[in-house]
């Protein structure tokens, strides 16, 4: 049989053998009390379980096994976390097993027990050479189960997002209103100027901005003169003054420290996504708005309030530039496009959201997340198009999102069978 080691851990889990005279190999007489908790995490694979064997209770853990062979091949003989395993769970024992001490750990062979209908659904139903797995028969799965997996590989992208922002909010030492304002320009330089828009955001402090943001072309000073981006002299009125207010800046608050083109790309990078542009569209923002901290806590609820917040045009001569000193032959923008709009509040404000909620321990921040996210269009990219190929069309970004984290955390690992769409495949009768 050509299984993986996962598909033993879930006849465990859900104990699809016979237990009909069950016996370890030494012929003991085995009843399953607890099955235990499945443990993701290194250790065991089952914590706290607990296992009668020939009339004595045994409280413990439980590990599981192609082979009897694999706990000395996965060198568990070596790790005292493995001396509390009280069964050996394996498909063929090849092998007897001792404990540190010495002592025989009990085995079971589930090598002709496991029911048949879950082989063959595991067999039919899951293609491990596929990206998708399970793309041919998701569709049979109940809905409720597929908004389920949704919702927990969700909250899962949404956790990970967030520890950014908590990471980021300890090294402010707590001030929110500076990592806001942070995370503002890391998701706005997206994956090619993440970096750069960090490092521009730590050398400039939010308060300062904020000391000058009834005046956009100040801010625009300077941002692009902390970035490295203003050329050493122009023709064009606008970029002079950029350049003689930036110089004036950088005595005023004595910065020594800049960056410099190189930090930016723009190699390979849509003009509409040019740091540039986009350091002129965050310029735009911040003048706009008193408080960021705020306005995404506090003021904007929906999607048409972010879009009154991060949709703002910026000044005039950005209007028709994509970089200085070169015209674009048509108008540029007025503002973020509504594609970008709809990634600054899935990339943005909903990580912000649920990073405050984790650190307050006030879970209607969670709630909030999934009612905006329902709000915005779902996404269109390489990943979503294989789960319309597989029939499940998304209705908006909840589905979006959560369809992404499926696929990096349970499809493109191969990790299936801790995923409840195919847990119930495999479940599912024969027919």
């Amino acid at each position: 049989m050509n299984f993986r080691e996962d598909f033993l851990q879930l006849v465990w889990k859900f104990q699809y053998f016979e237990k009909r005279d069950f016996q370890t190999t030494n012929q003991e007489q085995v009843q399953v009390i607890q099955i235990g908790f499945h443990n993701l995490a290194e250790g065991p694979d089952f914590l706290d379980s607990v296992v009668m064997i020939d009339g004595v209770t045994l409280h413990g853990h439980v590990e599981v096994h192609k082979y009897a062979s694999d706990w000395k091949n996965h060198d568990h003989e070596e790790n005292p976390a493995y001396n509390s395993v009280v069964l050996h769970v394996v498909w063929e024992n090849d092998k007897a097993v001792l404990r540190n001490d010495g002592t025989l750990i009990p085995t079971v062979e589930l090598k002709g027990k496991i029911f048949l209908n879950i082989w063959r659904n595991y067999e039919r139903l899951l293609d491990y050479q596929s990206e998708l797995p399970c793309a041919h028969a998701v569709y049979q799965v109940q809905e409720i189960i597929r908004f389920s997996s949704l919702e927990k590989s969700l909250v899962e992208r949404l956790q990970e997002k967030s520890q950014s922002i908590l990471n980021l909010l300890e090294e402010n030492k707590g001030d929110w209103e500076e990592t806001a304002y942070q995370w503002l320009f890391t998701t706005f330089g997206f994956k090619t100027n993440s970096k750069g828009m960090t490092e521009l955001a730590k050398l400039v402090p939010y308060k300062i901005l904020m000391k000058h943001r009834d005046k956009l072309a100040v801010l625009e000073a300077i941002l692009f003169g902390q970035a490295g981006l203003l050329p050493e002299d122009s023709k064009e009125p606008y970029v002079q003054y950029l350049i003689k207010e930036s110089e004036f800046i950088q005595r005023k608050y004595r910065w020594e420290r800049s960056l410099s083109r190189q930090h930016w790309s723009f190699m390979g990078t849509r003009p509409s996504n040019f740091p540039t542009l986009r350091i002129a569209q965050l310029a735009a923002i911040l003048s706009n708005a008193p408080s960021l901290l705020r306005a995404i806590l506090e003021d904007s609820r929906d999607f048409f309030s972010f879009k009154k917040l991060l949709q703002v045009k910026p000044s005039d001569y950005w209007l028709h530039h994509y970089s200085f000193g070169k015209p674009a032959s048509r108008k540029v923008s007025n503002g973020v496009s509504n594609t970008v709009l709809q990634l600054l509040i899935i990339n943005y404000v909903l990580p912000l959201w649920f990073a405050y909620g984790r650190y307050f321990q006030q879970s209607e921040w969670k709630e909030r997340c999934f009612d905006l996210l329902q709000e915005v269009a779902p996404e269109d990219n390489r990943i979503i198009k294989k789960f319309q190929t597989a029939n499940w069309i998304p209705s908006n970004a909840f589905d979006t999102q959560g369809m992404l984290g499926l696929y990096k955390n349970y499809c493109l690992p191969k990790k299936c069978l801790q995923c409840k769409i195919a847990q119930s495949l495999v479940k599912r009768e024969s027919k």
